[in-house]
């Protein structure tokens, strides 16, 4: 039997989801609900879809629907999530999980009370170079850690809601450098110190910040690094190095290899390819649903993730590091 995922919101970034994970999920049966029925209608007819809704409240509400995906703009998350809890629909989030920690912490209650499986769409976990660098850490295999740099640069003027920071929750790090901070998490826990430093602003017009570089502290004297902007000429990579006492270990996101560099040399560790992470986060959300346990990306977890984010705000505002949480 499919598993039947409807996606809640047509924009952009559901575009990117149906076309990668139509050919990677064969037994995933995707819905697509917006409130202009004639765009979920295109967006079925597109991707193969194996039907449509014209409403919000028409997917939560039908009994062939197990779980929303909700892709609409952030400020939209905590009434949409309450909306699939309500109607006992298992609840695919993407992050961030909302705008502040409050509502945060709201979703993921409402979520247990409801007895409905919430996970905190966070796909770049699920990309095979992060799995395999948090594999290597877990293991010891580079020793303690040092420092982890993590760097993208990409231009991109946001436009819409993204160019709205009451809507959107900020600038460049809570829209896509949420991600490294949640990277940063993966490998090394919470920091115990953050640090925001805005860059001079390269696009005029925008609402909030278009480049930041975050320092992260944490008791054992790692630093973690994060530089990420939008204005810039050229995209530049995703990339993250990660030093330790023992080895270190080099990645590009979007790649399908690691270089691990130890006391016996430099090693390319070839990876499987998933694009973006995507099919592999669905799946876990649905072995989880399946297996009736927590998914890997909780939404206590995204919580943390989004909190991290508000602090390296407060710090930019600040003008100095701040203590976390």
């Amino acid at each position: 039997m499919k598993f039947s995922l409807c996606v809640v919101g047509c924009g952009d970034f559901a575009r990117t989801f149906a076309a990668t994970v139509r050919s990677e999920l064969g037994w995933l049966d995707l819905y697509f609900a917006s409130r202009d029925e004639a765009r979920a209608r295109a967006y079925s007819s597109e991707f193969g879809g194996a039907g449509y809704f014209g409403s919000y409240q028409a997917a939560a509400a039908d009994p062939k629907i197990a779980a929303l995906y909700i892709c609409t703009p952030h400020h939209l998350h905590l009434e949409h999530a309450r909306l699939a809890a309500a109607n006992g629909k298992h609840i695919l989030l993407e992050k961030p999980i909302a705008l502040t920690v409050e509502e945060g912490e709201e979703i993921a209650a409402f979520a247990q009370r409801s007895a409905v499986t919430l996970m905190v769409a966070e796909n770049y976990r699920f990309l095979p170079p992060v799995a395999k660098a948090k594999e290597l850490v877990d293991a010891g295999a580079l020793g303690q850690l040092r420092l982890v740099q993590i760097q993208e640069q990409y231009p991109y003027g946001p436009g819409g809601w993204r160019n709205h920071a009451e809507l959107n929750g900020g600038g460049v790090y809570i829209d896509g450098g949420i991600h490294k901070a949640s990277i940063l998490a993966c490998l090394a826990g919470p920091p115990n110190e953050i640090y925001g430093i805005a860059v001079p602003p390269g696009q005029p017009g925008l609402d909030a910040e278009d480049g930041i570089v975050v320092v992260n502290r944490y008791d054992d004297g790692l630093v973690g690094v994060i530089n990420h902007s939008w204005a810039v000429g050229q995209h530049t990579g995703q990339w993250v190095s990660i030093s330790g006492s023992a080895g270190s270990a080099y990645f590009e996101l979007d790649g399908s290899w690691i270089e691990l560099i130890d006391g016996t040399g430099k090693h390319r560790l070839e990876l499987t390819r998933s694009e973006r992470g995507l099919g592999p986060m669905v799946r876990e959300f649905y072995e989880s649903i399946r297996e009736g346990r927590a998914p890997s990306m909780t939404g206590p977890q995204g919580v943390q993730d989004l909190a991290m984010v508000l602090k390296a705000y407060e710090s930019m505002r600040a003008g100095t590091p701040l203590p976390f949480p």
